[in-house]
């Protein structure tokens, strides 16, 4: 299969992925930045490997119809439109451990060098000055200093700021306080928190909708005077305009920028003021830095692609082993509970209700859900479903999808429940598993019953007369069908029932009419799980 890598990467990473049994590698440094060649090399592409230069935006890929697998040899994705990627099944990754030392001791460089006014006092000194008073520094040690986002960076940072004596101040909703302790950082639960005792601040967040321009006018507002900002994240974090007007008030005694709201930057008048310290985007640029992220991109690419194992995704749920073990029942009873739903209704539902109880509500139920999604779609669309994709069609086709979760569950363990509207009626189906994890539906649109899901059944909907089931015999038997299991249910006697059969074999469509034509039947609805 076929790997692009069309921006600059180490060397050695080339060499490793060339190396690799089943993969075609075709590398052209240049080519990110050419558009019509881009294309053209994604044509037959199963996996990309990035850097910055390269843009995937969903006209890009929609040249890409072999495309499963993208790898960003670095951290920030703001180069691939994500959700146009995840609307065609294809992986998003980063490689977020190969740059975090480098980005981290980049942070502290430009700390240090901004206490102590380093680059203006070089700058005066070349040009044959000796002003030694007027770069009079602070020292670090005793100041606090607040990191916003405690991911692999932002612990870095702190490590080497608590190093340097200061006090450390971090806000982050996914670290523990446990873990905040042993990093020696005060945990805050909000902005406000964080901003007024701060002597210097450095973000290390995600460039989002909702960090986009964190750091503006109303924070610089709750700030007090004097403070330092730093930013070797992602530009547009920090507001550079309401920075600018902070900086020009003497709110802000300084701010040393890495990234930029654009690269190259436009924002001349700031970048022009001598409490400004800036360098071109130089987080990542080590040599130990570029050599990690791109053997670990050519790693996780090749892991994909190869053994369908998935590390740092951005649109996925990545799973541990262990825990992949304990959900491949419940994914299986999940698809098989959504394919079940398309066959009985026929169409699609407006909205989908999936309920987890007992054991199942202990579980990872994002990518249970997915699964149940992709069931659902199978037969309905005509790309291929994955964990990724399934979500995002299912919200263009306009299906409200909600998750409960209770331990409580009256018959059984563990309960898979889910329920389709149509036309303001409610269908459940529901599973659960039995002995060493073998799934059984036990409740189709109201009906109790016990039935496997394994390949070819026919789920027939009809009156509860006397003869009913040795008439669907006679008929199954003139066909030439044999039945490996079946299931009976029933809501009262002598009114309507349901009966499961698993059969050897699919039924053909002359053996269904005859079905449907046996005495008492009202409906017959073949299933393939």
């Amino acid at each position: 299969m076929k790997v692009l890598i069309s921006d600059k990467v180490a060397d050695q990473a080339v060499t490793q992925l060339q190396a690799v049994e089943g993969i075609e590698v075709h590398y052209d440094a240049g080519l990110g930045k050419d558009a019509e060649g881009l294309r053209e090399q994604l044509a037959d592409a199963e996996g990309i490997i990035i850097r910055s230069a390269t843009k995937l935006t969903a006209e890009v890929l929609a040249q890409a119809p072999k495309l499963r697998a993208i790898v960003r040899a670095g951290v920030g994705v703001d180069n691939i439109d994500v959700p146009a990627a995840s609307r065609r099944g294809v992986i998003v990754m980063n490689t977020p451990g190969g740059n975090t030392l480098s980005t981290a001791e980049q942070t502290v460089a430009l700390l240090l060098a901004l206490a102590r006014n380093t680059y203006p006092a070089c700058h005066s000194l070349k040009e044959g000055r000796w002003d030694r008073k007027q770069f009079m520094g602070t020292q670090l040690s005793g100041k606090t200093i607040a990191v916003a986002g405690l991911g692999r960076i932002g612990l870095a940072v702190a490590d080497r700021a608590t190093a340097l004596g200061m006090k450390v101040v971090g806000i982050d909703p996914f670290i523990s306080d446990d873990r905040a302790k042993r990093h020696n950082i005060t945990l805050v639960t909000s902005l406000d928190d964080l901003l007024p005792e701060a002597d210097y601040i450095t973000v290390h967040v995600p460039m989002t909708d909702n960090t986009r321009g964190m750091i503006g006018a109303e924070a610089f507002a709750k700030m007090k005077d004097g403070v330092r900002i730093i930013n070797c994240a992602r530009g547009g974090i920090v507001d550079e305009a309401a920075l600018l007007e902070a900086i020009q008030s003497g709110k802000v005694a300084g701010a040393a920028l890495d990234v930029y709201e654009s690269e190259p930057p436009t924002c001349t008048e700031l970048l022009a003021l001598p409490q400004v310290l800036c360098t071109p985007h130089l987080g990542a640029s080590t040599e130990e830095a570029q050599l990690n992220v791109a053997i670990e991109a050519a790693e996780q690419i090749t892991d994909a692609l190869l053994h369908g194992r998935i590390r740092n995704a951005i649109n996925v749920p990545v799973l541990d082993p262990e825990e992949a073990e304990a959900l491949a029942p419940y994914l299986e009873l999940a698809r098989d509970l959504g394919i079940l739903q398309t066959a009985i209704l026929g169409r699609t539902p407006s909205e989908l209700r999936i309920t987890y109880a007992g054991e199942a509500a202990k579980l990872n139920t994002t990518v249970i859900t997915s699964s149940v999604l992709s069931g659902l779609l199978d037969s309905v669309v005509e790309q291929e479903l994955n964990y990724i994709n399934a979500p995002c069609i299912a919200q263009d086709r306009g299906i409200a999808v909600s998750e409960t979760l209770t331990s409580h569950t009256s018959n059984f363990a563990t309960l898979l429940s889910v329920t389709a509207v149509v036309d303001g009626e409610e269908h459940e189906m529901a599973g659960t598993l039995v002995g060493l994890g073998e799934p059984r539906i036990v409740v189709i649109d109201g009906y109790r019953v016990e039935s496997l899901t394994r390949g070819a059944a026919l789920i027939i909907f009809a009156e509860d007369k006397p003869g009913l089931i040795g008439n669907i015999g006679m008929a199954m038997g003139e066909h030439n069908i044999n039945i490996a299991a079946m299931t009976f249910g029933r809501k009262a006697a002598g009114g309507e029932a349901i009966t499961v059969l698993n059969l050897d074999g699919p039924i053909d469509e002359k053996a269904l009419l005859a079905i449907q034509d046996t005495p008492h039947v009202l409906r017959a609805v073949p299933v393939t799980f």
